[in-house]
């Protein structure tokens, strides 16, 4: 087996605006605390190859992902497209990429650019592949992470710093920080991916410098311990899990940031001390589309409705426009529009989706390009035939929010709004679709060759 690393800095100018928690913020970026990375992970077994990309970003569209994957595939042919795994941490400290309508608008130069610094660190990953072997390892991870859904989203600053603190619903978050340890023949440490499920939103819409937030932080830290290894965050299902800071002013967030850092950072440390050796005698891959069903009653009709009620807010004398109501109002009539000119040419059934997987002998990652809930992350997992799934979530593209049952009979801002941000419809059955999607990637990468 043979295993390469790679970084490639995707930092943006300062001055573009930042993406995340609101409508036409305008939240531009006043400096960088971190530069923002793409770090490629290429992995050889045999004759068959495979790469991921991961990107210090709050997401990647479906269009800088394709552009990206045939810059790779340009210089390794030996790669297909479904080798191929593009991916965001999902930090909202980082430029808009064109994911969320209204969330920031983007750099013209710095998307038409992104593609290639992506690419770029692809295929350096597979340029610097050199024999190594995977340990895999586990850690505690219980204070981090909270459940918005179930507690209070952002409780007071000196609670959540408190070493003691920990969630009221831990059964509701990720709990472990999983990592894949990748290690020389002569016992040094090459690289590890760490994996967690958690929005990386400690620094918020009050704050406006660059980074990619405390997994970051962490990396950082543990990469200045263990010189010429890389560190990469894989993030899981974060749909509903906020970090524990979160809409706190500038100040506090960022005090806060190094202390979240680095609790992660401990745990990732302890989960590299736990690592054992698996044995990765094969390596598979597999991508597909799946469609996910349109919630019903979403036609022409209501569309055009949402389009008059929406003109109706903006127009109205008594109007805002700064308020949030009126930004709001300006998201769902641009979103409106898009459906509108979709559907009057062609019947929208619902949402394709990529779905993808990347097995490593025990090690398989099941991927999607949602914002998973952790129930869904729950139930797939427990329904794996893998030995380690890991559920990945924002890969290939950047669709929003997977909500759960729960989430999806209440309704609200994962289920009802974040679809019409995103430019699609909103989700009749999403949990059921996902789950099976996913388990269906598990069944065939479990089948043998």
């Amino acid at each position: 087996m043979r295993i390469g690393m790679s970084s490639v800095d995707i930092t943006p100018r300062v001055g573009v605006e930042l993406s995340g928690f609101g409508p036409f913020l305008n939240r531009y970026s006043v400096g960088v605390k971190l530069p923002l990375l793409a770090k490629g992970i290429a992995f050889a077994v045999g004759g068959r190859m495979a790469v991921i990309v991961n990107c210090e970003l709050i997401g990647v569209t479906r269009e800088t992902a394709r552009q990206a994957c045939v810059l790779i595939r340009r210089e390794i042919p030996a790669l297909a497209e479904k080798d191929i795994l593009i991916c965001a941490t999902h930090t909202h400290s980082g430029p808009a990429t064109g994911c969320l309508h209204g969330w920031g608008e983007p750099d013209p130069l710095y998307l038409e650019l992104l593609p290639d610094r992506i690419a770029a660190a692809g295929i350096a990953a597979v340029n610097a592949l050199e024999p190594a072997t995977i340990e895999f390892g586990t850690a505690r991870c219980e204070h981090i992470g909270l459940n918005r859904e179930y507690e209070t989203d952002a409780p007071p600053l000196e609670t959540v710093l408190n070493p003691e603190w920990r969630s009221q619903c831990p059964e509701k978050t990720d709990t472990e920080v999983k990592v894949l340890k990748f290690v020389r023949p002569d016992g040094s440490l090459l690289g590890f991916a760490a994996y967690f499920g958690c929005h990386p939103v400690v620094c918020c819409q009050m704050t406006h410098w660059i980074h990619g937030d405390f997994p970051a932080v962490a990396l950082i830290r543990l990469q200045q311990e263990f010189p010429g290894a890389l560190g990469v965050f894989l993030q899981g299902a974060q749909g509903d899990v906020n970090s524990c800071v979160v809409h706190k002013p500038e100040a506090e967030s960022l005090a806060a940031l190094e202390v979240i850092g680095e609790r992660f950072a401990v745990s990732i440390r302890e989960a590299l001390r736990n690592a054992a050796p698996i044995a990765v005698n094969d390596l598979r891959t597999v991508q597909f589309e799946a469609l996910f069903s349109a919630r019903s009653g979403v036609d022409i009709a209501y569309l055009e409705r949402m389009e008059r009620d929406n003109l109706a807010r903006i127009h109205a004398p008594d109007a805002v426009p700064e308020s949030q109501e009126c930004r709001m109002a300006m998201v769902h009539l641009m979103a409106a529009r898009k459906l509108l000119k979709q559907l009057r040419t062609d019947s929208l059934r619902g949402t394709w989706a990529p779905i993808a997987g990347l097995r490593l002998g025990p090690v398989v990652l099941l991927a999607s390009p949602f914002e998973i809930m952790h129930a869904i992350k729950e139930e797939v997992t427990a329904k794996a035939v893998a030995p380690i799934p890991l559920v990945l979530g924002i890969t290939n593209d950047s669709l929003g929010y997977a909500p759960d049952r729960h989430c999806a009979a209440r309704g609200g801002y994962a289920a009802d709004m974040v679809p019409i941000i995103c430019g699609t419809l909103p989700f009749a059955d999403i949990h059921r679709e996902l789950v099976a999607a996913l388990l269906k990637v598990d069944a065939e990468l479990a089948r043998n060759p």
